[in-house]
């Protein structure tokens, strides 16, 4: 067991997740359970950079044999392992390329709740129109070399959130 697996995937009503990549980053990161520390998984293509932090929601395994995937949207950048406290603004659902075939693997769009300058914004789908393009440009365009050809499926709100974590918490 790591340190991060020990985690709950709420702390009281909010979501934990636990930053991988931080906001500008250039390449990948990603958490080894192996070696139980943080490892460049890829570089992105030339001028593609992490809009927001990425990470995952500890405690849960979703279908790709990962945790869930999670971006916090906000205008700092933190740094890896960094575990932030969280509402659920909504879920990307994604489509991608998998050893077995299609899979789903959704991404969820957090806010951290320190982060008072995002209190108006209760909901993914209430993101600005521009900004949810931009964020499905990312997803896409930041898998451009791994051959995963994701498909964006749509967005979901915030009980999307809940329902997803509880289900992934319970194959973990």
């Amino acid at each position: 067991m790591t340190k991060f697996s020990k985690l709950e995937p709420f702390d009281g009503d909010h979501i934990r997740m636990v930053v991988e990549t931080p906001k500008g980053s250039l390449v990948k990161i990603e958490y080894d359970e192996q070696l139980g520390h943080f490892a460049i998984s890829h570089g992105l293509a030339l001028g593609i950079t992490y809009p927001f932090d990425w990470g995952f929601v500890p405690g849960t395994l979703a279908e790709d044999g990962d945790p869930i995937d999670a971006l916090a949207i906000h205008d700092a950048a933190t740094y890896p392992g960094v575990i932030m406290t969280c509402k659920a603004l909504g879920v990307v659902d994604v489509e991608q390329k998998a050893k077995k075939g299609r899979i789903s693997n959704p991404r969820l769009i957090l806010a951290p709740l320190w982060h008072q300058r995002m209190d108006a914004i209760d909901s993914a789908p209430n993101l600005p129109k521009r900004l949810r393009e931009e964020i499905e440009q990312f997803f896409v365009s930041a898998t451009f070399f791994t051959g995963k050809d994701p498909k964006i499926i749509g967005w979901r709100g915030p009980k999307a959130v809940e329902r997803l974590i509880r289900e992934a918490a319970k194959k973990s």
